[in-house]
């Protein structure tokens, strides 16, 4: 890839239809990834993946598996437009003469973009992880066990929270990520949609050290000769292959972020001020194991994902349709 001119309008629009695609498809197991993650020990609602999806649906519909994906459809493509072609860039810009990169400098630019796509990714994973993690929240307090006589609700109320005081009260509609990110912005300004961004860089900057260097070598052993690219579906086995190690590996990292950035809380759940309060709370209360809580989900949702990604950037969709349209003129 190093080689390759760089066309970053069509970077862009690979990106963005191969994340689209992507999260349309396992949308419903990153959920129930968020709602695994959340559950306390002796609080369980869920007793794994299959178990969350059947409960999801039962008591939310079809649709409930779908809750924060708006959010995350809206902003995946600018997220995964600026992840793979940051990486083109600082791999172009690493490499010399034409020479094949090393693979020091390969997680160099994966680690480029990591940083580079925070910006997008931590208010969007804000926003979608109070949606996703509602319908948990719900059942819990529903249990007239864990709650007190002033925190009971309907089966079909819908609760709220002050994300200022942290006190729940119930409201008789969904909230919206629009109206998160609104009451976000009044109450604690840009800060509020970008808590967790610590969390966040110690998960996406890792991912894509292993990732992008992973992938690059996988895709390589595919190529019949060093000039040839490899096959579709060598790129989306390399894809998968890389993603889902990448996953499984900074799997720890995504827990303590989901629990940071995870507003709303039941009954008898604590809260944290910072990254290293979150990593001492749940080793003492819950142990070394729930840093693995969802690992197989993520993997599960990662796989996919960047197996349809690495298809769409490799096959060139994006330089297709700037070749056959007007957009062409963005072309370099």
């Amino acid at each position: 890839m190093s080689q390759q001119q760089i066309s970053l309008p069509a970077k862009l629009i690979n990106g963005g239809i191969a994340g689209i695609v992507g999260v349309t498809c396992v949308f419903p197991i990153d959920l129930a990834k968020t709602r695994l993650q959340n559950q306390r020990r002796g609080q369980q609602v869920y007793k794994s993946m299959m178990d969350c999806l059947v409960k999801t649906v039962r008591s939310e519909g079809y649709f409930g598996m779908y809750r924060g994906a708006a959010v995350n459809l809206t902003l995946v493509t600018p997220e995964k437009a600026i992840k793979l072609a940051a990486n083109d860039f600082f791999r172009h810009h690493l490499a010399k003469d034409g020479k094949g990169l090393t693979v020091f400098k390969e997680m160099l630019a994966g680690c480029g973009a990591g940083m580079c796509q925070v910006i997008v990714t931590t208010p969007m994973e804000m926003l979608k992880i109070q949606l996703q993690d509602a319908g948990r929240l719900a059942v819990q307090q529903q249990k007239p066990v864990m709650m007190t006589p002033t925190k009971l609700v309907a089966t079909n109320a819908v609760l709220s929270r002050s994300y200022n005081s942290g006190m729940v009260i119930s409201a008789p509609r969904a909230v919206s990520a629009t109206q998160i990110a609104k009451e976000l912005l009044q109450t604690q300004g840009i800060q509020g949609l970008y808590k967790g961004l610590g969390a966040t860089l110690m998960r996406d900057v890792p991912f894509s050290i292993v990732y992008f260097p992973l992938f690059a070598n996988l895709n390589r052993l595919g190529k019949p000769s060093p000039e040839a690219s490899s096959p579709f579906y060598w790129a989306f086995l390399s894809g998968c292959a890389a993603g889902s190690t990448a996953a499984v590996a900074v799997n720890p990292c995504d827990v303590v972020k989901t629990r940071l950035q995870s507003l709303n809380k039941g009954a008898s759940e604590e809260t944290y001020s910072g990254v290293v309060d979150c990593v001492s709370k749940i080793m003492q209360k819950e142990g070394p194991s729930a840093f693995l809580k969802g690992a197989s989900c993520r993997a599960l949702v990662i796989a996919p994902l960047f197996g349809i990604v690495q298809v769409m950037y490799f096959v060139g969709v994006g330089e297709y349709i700037l070749d056959n349209s007007p957009l062409r003129l963005l072309g370099p």
